[in-house]
């Protein structure tokens, strides 16, 4: 009975929504609030190690490296809650060739109570309506919040790449005695997870495409997604093998106090511009950002700009001057320790 006057994709779509879920809630999630302890817990342990920010790809103002890491932990953050609603969303369906129940009325005598017994039992709903097929925009927002996660963690590991150029270093993946770097350069220690996690967005990213265009099926249902659909559960392996990654590198990454305070000793007479101008122009300097802007400020003029002894010490240690960096970077790993219910045990 269960399979009488069913059409195919009565179970195909049931049947997908089901391992779709399943795979979600007891593996990719798992990994990935294991890959968010690890930010908490990188972001935590270098709330107050200063590193110079950057925006464009040049030296910005001083935040914390753990600042750094805590955009991170609020980016994967919200996409963990994305992936779970559109996880609990997937639905599945038993109402036969054209969505109508036409055969299951000639068998039961309350399809729809049927359909939604049936698919209880599989911890799954059934959409208000469907067709041959369930309601492709559930199946297509799960696709597009894993590959909106994918992304996060591709940006990541972009920002942790370039961490590692030369004459950056920063950071430092951590290699093992018997990793070759390159096939010539015995020297080279290059950044393979990071980049694979990149190479893997590239892959992936652009397949979200084909599931639009899958969300467009003629009448009660057309054929054109019935190829195109069968390698959706790759998107959900990619972002596992991508967070599964990360973690692992996560565990040994190096922070480099050293670079840190070269680079941030390299911008010391370029940070204190912006704290100068703010503070002239709250002591009524007509315009300030344009005075600092094109004066080269000499050290033993900021005697002569009648700041308070707090304001002096912020100009003559830039590295100061970090706002909330710290603060925040706490404030962001509390929130989402909360908002993921991360127990105790689960935090180192």
């Amino acid at each position: 009975m269960d399979s009488l006057g069913a059409t195919s994709h009565d179970i195909v779509c049931t049947t997908d929504a089901y391992r779709m879920k399943e795979c979600s809630q007891q593996v990719v999630l798992p990994i990935l609030i294991e890959l968010q302890c690890a930010l908490i817990s990188l972001a935590e342990r270098e709330k107050s190690t200063v590193q110079i920010g950057r925006t464009h790809g040049q030296h910005a103002v001083p935040i914390t490296f753990g600042f750094t890491i805590a955009e991170y932990v609020s980016r994967l953050g919200t996409r963990i809650l994305r992936l779970q609603e559109a996880t609990n969303n997937l639905r599945g369906q038993f109402s036969g060739a054209v969505g109508a129940y036409n055969a299951q009325s000639l068998l039961i005598k309350n399809p729809l109570e049927f359909e939604k017994v049936f698919l209880q039992r599989l911890q799954l709903s059934p959409a208000t309506h469907s067709t041959q097929i369930v309601e492709p925009e559930f199946m297509l927002d799960f696709l597009h919040a894993y590959t909106s996660t994918l992304g996060v963690l591709a940006n990541f590991s972009d920002d942790m790449r370039h961490l590692q150029r030369t004459e950056i270093a920063e950071v430092m993946e951590q290699v093992s005695q018997k990793q070759v770097g390159s096939s010539t350069m015995p020297h080279k220690r290059n950044p393979i997870h990071f980049e694979h996690v990149k190479s893997l967005w590239k892959t992936f990213m652009p397949r979200i495409s084909t599931a639009y265009m899958d969300q467009i099926s003629e009448h009660q249902r057309d054929l054109t997604n019935s190829a195109s659909a069968r390698f959706y559960g790759e998107t959900v392996t990619a972002l596992y093998l991508a967070a599964r990654r990360l973690k692992r590198v996560l565990k040994g990454l190096i922070v480099d106090q050293e670079s840190l305070q070269k680079n941030l000793e390299m911008a010391k007479d370029k940070i204190i511009a912006e704290p100068l101008y703010i503070i002239l122009a709250k002591n009524g300097h007509p315009d300030a950002h344009e005075a600092v802007r094109r004066c080269f400020i000499e050290s033993d003029a900021i005697e002569n700009l009648g700041l308070n002894e707090e304001q002096k010490d912020i100009i003559a240690h830039p590295q100061k001057y970090v706002g909330l960096a710290e603060q925040k970077t706490q404030h962001v790993c509390d929130y989402w320790r909360e908002k993921l219910q991360i127990a105790p045990e689960q935090r180192r």
